[in-house]
């Protein structure tokens, strides 16, 4: 981090630099990502103490640090301007006036085993006065440009001390003018109210123990006469202050919310009294790209980047185990071989988790990166259990099982179903599939490799680190099928590839967890969208999920085969690939997902949800606030491809409308 003299840090500010630095004592840290009409300050987060104070001090560390306001400056760190403290309220208190910024006692304890001299009272003092002229110059260039700013003075309490009930979130607001500023203090007010965290009931009062009389808003407030502060004190529910042990998961779920309350009240005040025209409140945020995010960004990338479930677990067998298994009559369970693992599974676990995440200052992007890099955890772990009786267990951790409604669904369909008799010729083989993608790729205007196998169970895999679809070589289709693949296939799966390389960050050509739910429902919707979904479609999503229950019902391979047999609804070289996608590993559940998938994406899509930039890459549900909050702030890109029947959607089959309406 640079090192400035105050000068430099206040030249940066009055040329509108974007910056981050120390002052050069030390004493505090200043981040300019944006200008904006708001800023977010910690003054007590520091807590720092010069050599020379910290040997006449009484007071232990801990004891220091009680009184301290620890991880305020992580609560507001995805903000575009924060000021923060390093050093302690023990030696100057930022949030007194100079008069009064060094305690001879507080909280009942005294401080100094002896009075400390005027030359170690100035050096404090000098930091203090160092601090203002900063603030002076910030929030003189903030109303310059933007007429009025709203300052965030985040604090934390202890509240063991009280014997009655407090507020998880305090507003002081008696030296604020209510009658100019009320809607905002109720905006603010409202905002806190709506955070949510887990195992904490939130109450959010105004002047309840504390009233809004620190020093940073009344200097700010006299200074300045459209700038409004609110001084905001978090309970300290987020640690345990009588023995300093953190509480991480709060302390992240205040971050996020945080985060969320401070853009969507900032942006509420922006429109109505600054000259910031704000169309989307994300603007606010940060356009540029964190070094460190790049750095780990690459680290990730590097470690994961050749990882692939599918074609780990893929038996490299499949054609003799299937051969065997017809000859002895469907009676002989066929097993499978699998290729070596080419990674050490407690190697890969130690690079992902020594990747400093904690460094990404952006609580949203910090949340995705720990989740992607736990989904690569559990995923190591599921290939490092192929061929074991542990793979199910495994499988079933992350990927999950049908529910009762997934189970429901796939009976209706099927049973709703038998009676259409929805006849395809399969005329077509390995080589037209193989000319008619190559026509659709060609149609998209991207590229990507196509090759004919004998090696893969599906009829054709999609394997996206190394931008190839792969077709199976005794693989048939009708004409119908073939389209309806090339839509989920090249449509969904190639074009999300695609795009996610032609973004400056690598996570989505890795993925976000679980995205199998999502984007094996984009897929599928393609496929209906277009109009090219058929009955049978229908059929085989449904028997996928029904082999899945039998299986973990304690059905064999040959039990589970015969049951797809007798449905009628297979031949016998289908029933056997069918089987062997659930088999394969020792039970792999994730294909119950495709229908679920499919039924949640089409709920989502017509109630009318934007679904173009989950076209971005590997990406899930979940994460669609996230990926929208990054387009806006021109963090991540749009989809450069876009898929076709999302644009131009044809009528569905009225009988398969019908059928997806019904289902649960």
């Amino acid at each position: 981090m640079l090192k400035l003299s105050i000068s430099e840090i206040i030249q940066r500010i009055n040329q509108s630099k974007h910056f981050e630095a120390e002052c050069i004592d030390s004493s505090f840290q200043i981040k300019i990502d944006e200008y904006t009409p708001f800023v977010c300050f910690a003054i007590h987060n520091g807590h720092n103490l010069r050599n020379e104070l910290k040997q006449k001090c009484l007071l232990s560390d801990f004891e220091r640090w009680q009184e301290e306001d620890p991880e305020t400056a992580n609560f507001i760190s995805s903000l575009p301007i924060v000021v923060s403290a390093n050093d302690s309220r023990y030696e100057y208190d930022l949030n007194r006036n100079e008069e009064n910024a060094i305690y001879d006692k507080a909280w009942g304890k005294e401080v100094w085993k002896e009075e400390l001299t005027k030359n170690e009272k100035d050096i404090s003092l000098q930091k203090h006065r160092n601090f203002y002229v900063v603030v002076y110059a910030l929030i003189q260039k903030l109303e310059s440009k933007f007429k009025a700013v709203v300052v965030y003075d985040i604090h934390s309490y202890n509240f063991k001390r009280y014997e009655n009930a407090t507020p998880v979130f305090n507003l002081g607001t008696e030296r604020i003018d209510r009658v100019k500023y009320s809607r905002y203090i109720n905006y603010w007010l409202k905002e806190l109210k709506k955070i949510d965290l887990p195992g904490i009931e939130n109450t959010t009062e105004e002047n309840d123990i504390f009233k809004g009389k620190g020093y940073l808003l009344e200097f700010i407030t006299s200074k300045f006469q459209n700038t409004l502060v609110f001084a905001t004190e978090v309970k300290k529910i987020y640690c345990n202050e009588e023995s300093g042990e953190k509480y991480p998961l709060v302390i992240e779920e205040l971050t996020e919310q945080l985060k969320k309350a401070i853009i969507n009240t900032s942006a509420y005040f922006a429109k109505q009294k600054t000259n910031l025209t704000v169309k989307k409140k994300n603007t606010l945020l940060s356009s540029e790209l964190d070094k460190e995010l790049l750095k780990i960004d690459n680290q990730l990338f590097n470690i994961a980047k050749d990882f692939e479930i599918i074609s780990l677990i893929n038996p490299v067998n499949i054609d003799q185990a299937r051969k065997k298994f017809f000859k002895n009559r469907y009676q002989v369970n066929p097993e499978f071989v699998y290729k070596q693992l080419p990674i050490n599974p407690f190697e890969f676990k130690r690079k992902l988790y020594n990747i400093p995440v904690e460094k990404i200052s952006d609580i949203s992007l910090r949340i995705l990166y720990q989740d992607v890099i736990d989904s690569y955890a559990d995923k190591i772990d599921i290939i490092a259990s192929i061929g074991t009786d542990r793979f199910l267990y495994n499988s079933l951790r992350y990927f999950g099982e049908p529910e009762k409604a997934d189970i429901k669904n796939a009976e209706y369909i099927l049973h709703s179903s038998l009676s259409i008799d929805e006849k395809e010729e399969m005329n077509l083989n390995s080589n037209d599939v193989y000319h008619y993608f190559k026509y659709e790729i060609d149609k998209y205007g991207f590229t990507c490799k196509l090759e004919i196998s004998r090696k893969i169970i599906s009829k054709v895999l999609n394997l996206n680190n190394k931008k190839t679809l792969y077709i199976r070589k005794d693989s048939f289709f009708s004409e119908k099928s073939l389209k309806a693949l090339a839509e989920h296939e090249i449509g969904v799966h190639m074009l999300t590839t695609i795009n996610s390389r032609l973004q400056p960050l690598k996570i989505f050509r890795l993925g976000t967890p679980l995205n199998t739910h999502a984007q094996e429902g984009l897929a599928i919707l393609s496929e209906y969208l277009s109009g090219n979904i058929s009955i049978n479609r229908l059929q085989i999503l449904a028997l996928r999920v029904k082999t899945i229950e039998k299986m973990l019902s304690g059905f064999d391979f040959k039990q589970t085969f015969s049951y797809l047999m007798d449905t009628g609804l297979l031949n016998e070289t289908q029933a056997f690939f069918m089987t062997a996608r659930i088999f394969r590993g020792g039970g792999f559940t994730k294909d119950h997902l495709y229908l679920k998938g499919f039924k949640d994406i089409l709920k989502y899509y017509n109630q009318n949800n934007h679904i173009m930039n989950l076209l971005i890459g590997k990406t899930s549900l979940k994460y669609k606030n996230v990926i929208e909050e990054m387009i806006e702030r021109k963090i991540f890109l749009p989809p450069k491809y876009k898929t076709r029947s999302f644009i131009n959607p044809v009528e569905p089959n009225p009988i398969v409308k019908y059928i997806l309406n019904s289902l649960h």
